[in-house]
């Protein structure tokens, strides 16, 4: 049943959630109470490098498995692992003692989780039809997003109370459970939900086929270059988040600057910003699949424009809470469907042989996009100022749009699909 595996696919990208978001929510705001400047603490965005090398590896994860235990679910399994008890070192590195420690901790939890999200993808484009694409990146981005919800939103909000230790226990407690509800799913049970036969690793004569040797992979993924309009793809998942992110990087600087405490910053961006991007990740994934995704992603991207403008004006007018409400809600919305609308338009363009390698390498593309954009917000942020900053990222969303003339006539929606 669909069901089943939007439940497991959910609680999978859970996981890898949960320390980006306390990377992108509660680190930031924690070295600008530590005294860290602007430009160091954009810099600290390169934690999250292992997002955009990771399709270096991707084929080797594509390639190898035990076909008996689960060609995803081999590496699926030891990598929450290794993702549990390095949450658990964190807990136990007070920050004040050993901040370039945490770092590297962090580091190594986006190298684990960056990993995972290889396999998991994969898993993703095995099980899911054409149909359930944009059900399926529903249970993508939202159980992502509640990942980060609760690693940058809850657990920082609540580290006033269970302090930082407490937080990244919890953490790891969280993943040893999702571990434990990894365990038992079968790939096999999946594939045959989906209408699927199971794809045997091996070919005739107990060969791997073409497409599943690391040769094979790669001739495949550079013959999908070839396809019309990919340069206009790959353009487009590189860049539209660029405004956004520029944006969005420097937003808890200029909260923390505005008077506003971690704990403020949990609550207002951390958790109710993300309450509004899974709403919002919810109405991106449903129009994709009932009104066509090209559709979907132009009224998405237009709305998230505004929302980025709305940024800009509370930079000039200041952050009241009622303002700050406003704006948090209508940026994390809109941010969110954009982003679920443009992932099932990324699934839709994959080579289902090479499922996990195709998808990684637009993944990193779209990461790599959004670190570029946080690598320098720090910098530009402290040279022009956060108005003029703001005003930046704004343009930047609007100018955007422009792409969408090339995706329309290169990716065409087709019919409605017929619902599940």
């Amino acid at each position: 049943m669909m069901s089943r595996k939007l439940g497991v696919l959910a609680v999978l990208y859970f996981v890898q959630g949960m320390p980006f978001g306390f990377q992108l929510t509660a680190l930031p705001a924690y070295l600008r109470e530590s005294g860290v400047s602007l430009a160091g603490v954009g810099l600290v965005s390169a934690l999250a490098l292992p997002w955009s090398f990771k399709v270096i590896w991707g084929p080797a994860v594509d390639r190898y498995g035990s076909p008996s235990f689960g060609r995803r679910k081999s590496w699926i399994v030891p990598l929450q692992a290794a993702l549990a008890l390095c949450c658990a070192a964190v807990a136990l590195v007070p920050p004040s003692q050993g901040l370039t420690m945490v770092l590297v901790m962090v580091l190594a939890m986006n190298l684990f989780a960056s990993t995972m999200d290889v396999a998991v993808d994969g898993l993703a484009v095995d099980v899911l039809g054409q149909h359930e694409l944009g059900y399926g990146n529903i249970a993508q981005v939202v159980g992502f997003k509640v990942g980060m919800l609760t690693g940058g939103g809850l657990l920082a909000w609540a580290s006033g109370w269970i302090g930082w230790d407490g937080l990244f226990l919890a953490m790891a407690g969280l993943v040893a459970l999702a571990l434990a509800v990894t365990l038992p799913f079968r790939e096999r049970d999946l594939r045959r939900s989906a209408g699927r036969t199971d794809p045997s690793p091996k070919g005739s004569g107990g060969a791997p086929p073409a497409t599943q040797t690391l040769g094979g992979i790669l001739q495949a993924l550079i013959r999908s270059f070839k396809t019309p309009g990919t340069v206009w793809v790959l353009l487009f998942i590189t860049t539209y988040k660029l405004g956004e992110t520029l944006a969005e990087t420097m937003f808890r600087p200029f909260l923390v600057d505005a008077g506003y405490d971690l704990a403020d910053i949990g609550k207002w961006v951390g958790t109710w910003g993300m309450l509004f991007s899974l709403a919002g990740s919810f109405a991106g994934g449903l129009g994709a699949s009932r009104f066509g995704i090209v559709r979907a992603l132009t009224v998405t991207a237009t709305l998230r424009a505004v929302a980025v403008g709305g940024e800009w004006w509370l930079s000039w007018v200041g952050p009241t809470q009622e303002r700050l409400a406003a704006v948090v809600a209508a940026e994390h919305f809109f941010g969110g469907a954009v982003t679920t609308a443009v992932f099932a338009f990324m699934m839709s363009r994959v080579d289902r042989r090479i499922g996990a390698t195709h998808y990684t390498l637009l993944a990193a593309l779209e990461v790599s996009g959004k670190l570029a954009a946080s690598s320098v917000s720090g910098f530009i942020a402290e040279k022009i100022g956060y108005v003029a900053h703001f005003g930046l990222a704004t343009a930047l969303s609007v100018a955007f749009l422009l792409l969408l003339v090339p995706i329309r006539r290169h990716s065409p929606d087709p019919e409605p699909p017929p619902p599940p």
